[in-house]
This record gives structure tokens, C-alpha cells and sequence, in this order.
């Protein structure tokens, strides 16, 4: 668990207008395990109500009268006494839809008893229109899979966590930190931020345990699928999540999915998959102007995966593999590099507005251009590329510079973090365009630093 979600959690239970918290990601990305964790450490008594064990208490939530509610939860075996000094968590609250209005009351009658939920399906409970939604009577805190500082933290490299919170460009990087960083760095790429998978690994250091845990954890999701697919095609579900782990990065074609199946049908469960959470869209945005999300176009759009361990896994791509490959094309080849990337933007923008990853795309009869992600921070639109290699093969940043006008770009890569001021020309319409534009390349380790690097180098 990461301090953000600890100081979000505390500024949370602190305030004195509080509403009902509902905790929202994948399955098994953390979501009971940091309401325990967030219990201890603020020594409050934790009363936790798994609603897939319960679905019989329907009727109780369905009356929507806290008091009553918390009289039969404490008449619960597992359940003691829940007082004001402690918290209420209710889990798997998808499995009682009628709970989730419920919350309301919570609010509005009982304020003073903090009261958490979480849900690996929730998306589903919170499509279903067939009951009052508590809109502006709750509070969300999206999570996903551990990041790379997190994962570092668990294996016993803090010191290294730590040199990732101060680096500051200007005194650059020590080349030792940096190889161990990336041999780390290449060592998460195989195991991810799944908690279990994370917590295998620092228990054993043995990746064949790793691979252990990710099986699992595939075969739960697949196991899963029948919740939501209703009378949808469950064999075409399961190729489609398989197709997905070998697509992400690509804009989607739902050929690449499906040569037989039609557009809507393949279109169809990709939403069901992103409903899920298991997968997520970086949708193409002209980038025109603010919020990105405003000037997307929903039609174009690439997929990134739950997880980058749980993406290699499916796509059957073990250790011997990512150990084999040089650093650049660690970075170039397959979606590997650009995966962590979305992820941990991702995780960046969970506490934002506008949380939705976007790309720029441009397709012309002669030649196309790509930015893989366009994020905004501090109000500045920043185009993003993952590759390696020197400055003349980013023309695709080039492009957007002279089209968007953006001052900074940035650049992840595996080589030691460099600032440099861009003075080029790109064509368009058919006359030559200066552009100048100040490019930040970082490794890839450091993208959990990127809004404060960024607002360093504000003028």
C-alpha cells in the first residue's frame, strides 16, 4: 500500500463532513487488504462484513435505516460491537446491490460512524439503473496493482525508494543506483503490482512461486467471468481477455480480436472486460484544448492490461525472456515498457478529475504519428513517448510540438535521466514548421516522480 492511499484514508476520517468511502479496482489488487491495514493504523476496532457470504441481508439494507442495519450486523458471528470510535466495512458490496443506495443514510443520519465499501465487480451493481444511486452522498478512492516504489518497498530496497523521492534532475543520478534500479525494474516487469504475486516474491525470491500466483490469479478471473458475461459468449470472453494481453499498446482493430465475430459483438465484450476492470482504454484525444477527455474520439482507442506481470503471464512470456532482452529492446519491442508506463499514469491520475488516459493519433496517406499518452499536470498538456534512441526518431513528438504547441515533452527510456532544448521543423501543409519544445528523457523507473519533475522545470 502506498502512503498517498494512508494520507487520502487519514484526510478522509478526518474530516468533519465525511460521506461513506466506497473503494474501487480490479479483483485482489489490495482494496480489503489496505482498509486492514488503514484499521491498524489508526487503532480503530474494525467491524468487516463480507456481503458475498451475506447476500441474505438484503431486506436489512433494503429498509435504509442505519440503526436498524447496524443491529443486525452486530448480531453477526464475526461481528462485535460497532461503535463511533470504529469502522464499518462492507465487502464484496456488489453481491447486495440494495446495500450501495443504502450508503445515503449512512450520510445523512449516522456521519459520525465512518463506514467503507469495496467491490472487485462494482461497475456492474453501478450500471444497473434499478436503484437510487447515492450521488454526491459518497466518496471513491480508485486503486490498482502496486507500483514499482511500492513493489520496492516490499523486497527490502527502501534506500532505493528512497533515492527514486529525491532525485532531482539537476544533480543527475549515480550510474550504480541506476543499474540496480533497472535490473529491478526488469525483475517487477515479471512479477508486477498484484499484492500476492509481490508478496511471493519477497517471501521467496523464487519466480517459479511468482508464476504460481499468476496462474491463480488468471484462473480466478476466468472463473469469474460467468458474473458478468450473462448470456454473452463465455469462450469468446476468455479469448478476447487472452487477444487483449497480446494487443495492448496497438490501436484496437476487433480483427485482431476476432475474424469471424462482428465489430459489435468483439466491441461489446471489451466494454464488459473494462467494466471489470481487467482491462482500460487510452482513448485518442485531438488535444485541442482542456480537459483531453472533451476531444477524444471513444471510436479510437488502444487497451492497457490490469497489470504488466499478469499481462506477460497470459501472453506466456516468462522470466528467460524478459532477462534475454537488451535494454533497448526492452523498451522498443512489445508493449511491455509502455504497459508499466499506462499503469503507473494510471495510478497518478486516480485522485484527478479527469482520470481517463489519452493518446495522439494521426493518420495520413503517407505517414502516421503517435504520442503513446497525453496527460495533463498543473493545468499543462504533456505528450509522453516510451521508446529509446536518440532525439532525431521521435518525429512523432516533433508532429504534436508544432500542432499543439506544447513547451514539454517527455521521454521514457532505460537511459540515465537528461534535459535538452528540441529545435527542429516538421511539414505541414507542405511548407516547413520551426518547433521548439524542451525534452525531459527519464528512465522508466522514474515516472512515480513525473508531476513533481515537471513542476520543477516550470518557469
Amino acid at each position: 500500500m502506498n502512503r498517498a492511499q494512508f494520507t487520502f484514508l487519514d484526510r478522509w476520517l478526518g474530516m468533519p463532513d465525511r460521506k461513506p468511502l466506497v473503494l474501487r479496482g480490479a479483483r485482489q489488487v489490495g482494496k480489503s487488504t489496505l482498509v486492514r491495514l488503514f484499521a491498524e493504523r489508526c487503532r480503530r476496532p474494525l467491524a468487516e462484513v463480507n456481503l458475498e457470504r451475506h447476500t441474505d441481508l438484503a431486506p436489512a439494507f433494503a429498509r435504509n435505516d442505519p440503526a436498524y442495519l447496524l443491529n443486525v450486523l452486530e448480531a453477526l458471528p464475526e461481528v462485535g460491537a460497532i461503535g463511533a470510535d470504529g469502522l464499518l466495512f462492507l465487502d464484496e458490496i456488489q453481491a447486495v446491490p440494495e446495500a450501495i443506495p443504502a450508503l445515503r443514510y449512512f450520510r445523512e443520519d449516522m456521519r459520525h460512524l465512518p463506514v467503507l465499501a469495496a467491490g472487485s465487480l462494482l461497475d456492474f451493481a453501478l450500471a444497473d439503473h434499478r436503484f437510487s444511486m447515492p450521488v454526491g452522498r459518497v466518496a471513491y478512492l480508485h486503486m490498482g496493482p502496486m507500483t514499482f516504489t511500492e513493489f520496492l518497498a516490499a523486497v527490502d530496497a527502501e534506500k532505493l525508494a528512497s533515492q527514486i523521492a529525491a532525485f532531482e534532475i539537476e544533480r543527475g543520478l549515480d550510474p550504480a543506483l541506476h543499474n540496480r534500479l533497472m535490473d529491478l525494474l526488469r525483475t517487477y516487469f515479471f512479477t508486477g503490482g498484484m499484492p500476492e504475486a509481490v508478496q511471493a516474491y519477497a517471501r521467496t525470491r523464487n519466480l517459479r512461486d511468482v508464476s504460481d500466483v499468476h496462474n491463480s490469479i488468471v484462473d480466478t478471473y476466468r472463473e469469474e467471468f460467468p458474473k458478468y458475461v450473462g448470456s454473452r459468449s463465455f469462450p469468446r470472453i476468455v479469448d478476447v481477455f487472452n487477444r487483449a494481453a497480446r494487443n495492448v499498446g496497438r490501436k484496437v482493430k476487433y480483427v485482431h480480436f476476432s475474424r469471424e465475430g462482428k465489430a459489435a459483438t468483439t466491441r461489446a465484450d471489451i466494454e464488459l472486460l473494462c467494466m471489470a476492470r481487467v482491462l482500460s482504454k487510452v482513448v485518442h484525444s485531438h488535444c485541442n484544448g482542456l480537459p483531453l477527455q472533451a476531444d477524444s474520439d471513444p471510436r479510437v482507442y488502444k487497451l492497457l492490461f490490469m497489470d504488466v506481470g499478469l499481462m506477460n503471464a497470459v501472453c506466456g512470456l516468462g522470466w528467460a525472456a524478459i532477462e534475454g532482452m537488451g535494454e533497448t529492446r526492452l523498451v522498443n519491442e512489445g508493449a511491455v515498457a509502455e504497459q508499466f508506463i499506462g499503469q503507473h499514469l494510471q495510478d497518478l491520475l486516480a485522485r484527478s478529475a479527469n482520470r481517463e488516459l489519452t493518446y495522439w493519433l494521426r493518420e495520413g496517406r503517407v505517414a502516421n504519428a503517435e504520442v503513446d499518452y497525453v496527460a495533463t499536470f498543473d493545468g499543462r498538456v504533456v505528450p509522453i513517448e516510451v521508446k529509446a534512441g536518440a532525439s532525431g526518431g521521435l518525429k512523432s513528438l516533433h508532429q504534436f510540438a508544432a500542432e499543439n504547441g506544447a513547451p514539454v515533452a517527455v521521454r521514457f527510456d532505460a537511459a540515465p535521466p537528461t534535459t535538452q532544448t528540441i529545435c527542429t521543423s516538421v511539414q505541414r501543409g507542405g511548407t516547413q514548421t520551426e518547433v521548439t519544445y524542451r525534452l525531459v528523457s527519464l528512465p522508466l523507473y522514474l515516472v512515480e516522480r513525473l508531476p513533481s519533475l515537471l513542476a520543477a522545470l516550470a518557469p
